[in-house]
């Protein structure tokens, strides 16, 4: 298992770090997710097995929340695959163990998220099929994106990247 935080007290806050290795650190997220039929866990592993997706392309990271040394929730930022823009991101498998949710977890991850899109993407796309996420992201300021086809929620972020001209 990757090293968490290194601290001798017990704590349910939980604490935002890097993945390193999220072949070993979600087994307990894959597990749950997958008996509850959710799939995009197992992606996230797979395709950091293969090299499909190791988030390491410019702008990009994976967050784990750490509670006790142990990963409770995941949280990733791509470049958007399913558009030509750039400087567009997407959030990508956001799972919280639900022993944790409803305990901010969740919120912290995408808080980190947006904090590292900030500079590098103008806005932050995502997906989700489920009405509970929905009003989740929407409450951190996600709006709804209509009848586009490859995102449900969009987020513009104030701070994209500069231009050549804007830059002078």
């Amino acid at each position: 298992m990757t090293p968490g935080p290194t601290t001798a007290e017990h704590t349910t806050t939980p604490v935002i770090f890097p993945l390193r290795r999220p072949d070993l650190d979600l087994d307990g997220l894959l597990a749950e997710s997958e008996q509850a039929g959710l799939r995009f866990v197992r992606r996230l592993v797979d395709e950091w097995a293969s090299g499909a997706n190791r988030f390491d392309r410019p702008g990009e990271k994976l967050f784990g929340a750490w509670v006790d040394r142990r990963v409770v929730g995941v949280c990733g930022l791509n470049v958007d695959p399913y558009t030509a823009e750039e400087h567009v991101g997407r959030v990508r498998h956001l799972y919280v163990l639900s022993a944790f949710r409803r305990r901010g977890v969740g919120g912290r991850l995408i808080a980190e998220v947006i904090a590292a899109a900030r500079g590098r993407f103008v806005a932050l796309r995502l997906r989700t099929g489920n009405p509970e996420a929905a009003r989740v992201y929407e409450a951190i300021g996600f709006r709804p994106s209509g009848p586009a086809a490859d995102y449900t929620h969009i987020m513009e972020l104030a701070s994209g990247p500069q231009s050549a001209a804007d830059r002078g």
